[in-house]
């Protein structure tokens, strides 16, 4: 059975190359360094060719296209083959910077049946991974982040083509499908692919021990490899039921079809894997989306800018060609190349001469007014909102900035003015804003969180500013406790940073609180202590944190 890190890593590239297809991939998350160059070393056991891809890959290298340079040099249409044109085993470098557009082509791929992956995951955070669309069709998942060198012992390599071999002749016991869906339930996971996986993964196990049929030791480790790291809850040990009277006897044939492993054991198995800090992990995935989101990960602007100088490139993904540029370059060879080109052809140009057209990438930001609309102070800050709005969208003609604003008061947050640059429709909607109840300041990062990830996907720079008190009494379920107020109102804090956006904090009470210090340190945000804060002031504070 898998003990470490290193040995459960080497015992799913192993269950992966005597099915690669059938379960899709392996995700591997670690730093670049000494332990991932050895364990790379193993990936020729795949019985694939290996294909190394990059996250900016091109259509035209996945699928295949123009070969404009050959087409040039010949005179003719010359076509080139792309990676996914024959079964291969792809390896995607810094897998926590794909792209959504690649992400699915991939998945595409994958869902074909004639490809596996092997994602390199580099995320040194735990906002940051490979895209949930690839980790779902992969069927296990590696980290070696912590595992030293020496930990990274040379395995012996199993009798993989044996095992190949006798993998269609492994039969299932027809319980073990229900049994295993039963375990996914109540580990929490809703994928279908998971059950899938976990009997594909024990009947490659079987097949490596030599085994006509999966037994209790092989379904064991393929729970362990398949679905610790997809549970979303712990289990539950269940009460053992008062026993039942004693059943008639049982014929042969209803003996062989009776449970051979017990549940419970399995779920310990998995249990014994899971992380302690399982359910903050998953705020924080939830919080990140499938966009690249990864150290280094190119951001998406909503409109192009001014144009930039020209660079020698390829054709793809919608570049377009400096023609100006292309003939500029290719002129000084055309005497040397003319001597080596077919008769009759007046004009060469080589790959090395195409230069394609570039723009700034402009993204315009949008501003999110967190605002606290509870209590007896509730008017004077909605006031000061408004009088900033009002302020900062005078800026934002000059800006092309957006400004939205939430209000949260009695036991949930209402967005009051969509994103917009509209200084009449800012007005109508500020006209008259609600005050007084309860301060539920988690719901209010929630909303906020919702519109910023909104603004995000449409190539906006999303910017929050939360004016409050700081004292949240009303918690994300609505009831009025506020320990689980201020420990909901950290979680949303953490998942706030994780998406990336940029946050302030402006204490509006009498007194500095303590704990809004601390939720600004969350956000990863400035905090500001502006007892007494008009427009103006916050108005300059707010344009200054975004300048900065």
């Amino acid at each position: 059975m898998a003990e470490t890190a290193w040995s459960r890593a080497t015992a799913a590239l192993t269950l992966l190359a005597v099915d690669p297809t059938g379960l899709g991939g392996l995700v591997l998350r670690a730093r670049a360094g000494p332990v991932r160059d050895r364990f790379t070393t193993l990936l020729p056991r795949l019985p694939l060719p290996l294909r190394r891809l990059h996250p900016a890959v091109g259509d035209d290298a996945l699928f295949g296209g123009l070969d404009l340079s050959g087409t040039l040099a010949s005179g003719h249409l010359v076509q080139s083959a792309g990676v996914l044109a024959r079964p291969a085993a792809l390896v995607l470098a810094m897998a926590e910077r794909c792209t959504p557009s690649l992400a699915a082509r991939l998945a595409g791929a994958l869902d074909a049946g004639q490809h596996c992956l092997v994602a390199l995951d580099e995320g040194g955070d735990a906002d940051e991974g490979a895209p949930p669309t690839l980790a779902e069709r992969c069927a296990f998942h590696a980290d070696l982040t912590e595992v030293a060198l020496g930990e990274a012992a040379q395995t012996r390599r199993p009798d993989i083509e044996a095992a190949r071999a006798r993998l269609s002749a492994v039969t299932v016991p027809g319980n073990m499908a229900a049994q295993v869906a039963d375990i996914t339930l109540r580990l929490g996971i809703d994928s279908l692919r998971a059950a899938l996986f976990t009997l594909r993964a024990a009947r490659a196990q079987a097949a490596l021990k030599r085994h006509d049929a999966v037994t209790q030791a092989d379904l064991e480790l393929a729970c362990q490899l398949v679905l610790a790291h997809r549970a979303t809850q712990v289990p539950v040990e269940e009460e053992p039921p008062e026993p039942p009277e004693p059943p008639p006897q049982e014929t042969e044939t209803e003996q062989a079809e009776s449970p051979l492993l017990p549940e419970e054991l399995l779920l310990e198995a998995v249990r014994a894997l899971l992380p302690p800090d399982l359910l903050d992990r998953l705020r924080v995935a939830q919080a990140r989306n499938a966009k690249g989101a990864g150290t280094g990960a190119a951001r998406k602007g909503n409109r192009r800018g001014r144009p930039l100088p020209s660079r020698v490139g390829r054709p793809r993904d919608g570049a377009r060609i400096d023609l100006v540029a292309t003939l500029r370059a290719a002129a000084p060879w055309q005497t040397i190349r003319a001597r080596h080109a077919p008769a009759g052809q007046r004009l060469h140009i080589r790959a090395e001469d195409i230069h394609l057209r570039r723009f700034e990438e402009r993204s315009d930001r949008l501003l999110i007014f967190t605002v606290d609309a509870s209590g007896s102070a509730a008017l004077a800050r909605l006031a000061e909102a408004k009088g900033a709005v009002e302020l900062l969208l005078a800026q934002a003609y000059a800006r092309r900035d957006h400004v939205c604003l939430i209000a949260f008061r009695g036991t949930t947050a209402e967005v009051l003015l969509p994103p917009t640059r509209s200084l009449v429709q800012t007005k109508r909607r500020l006209a008259g804003l609600p005050g007084g109840g309860g301060t539920p300041l988690a719901a209010g990062l929630q909303a906020a969180l919702l519109q910023a990830g909104q603004a995000q996907r449409h190539g906006l720079t999303p910017t929050i500013a939360l004016l409050t008190d700081g004292r949240a009494n009303i918690a994300l379920d609505g009831s009025a406790d506020r320990t689980l107020a201020a420990s909901d109102a950290q979680r949303m804090a953490v998942a706030l940073r994780a998406a990336g956006v940029d946050s302030i904090v402006i204490d509006t009470g009498n007194r500095p609180e303590p704990g809004l210090r601390e939720l600004a340190a969350r956000l990863g945000g400035p905090y500001l202590a502006l007892p007494r804060a008009d427009a103006e002031r916050l108005s300059a504070a707010v344009s200054d944190m975004m300048e900065g």
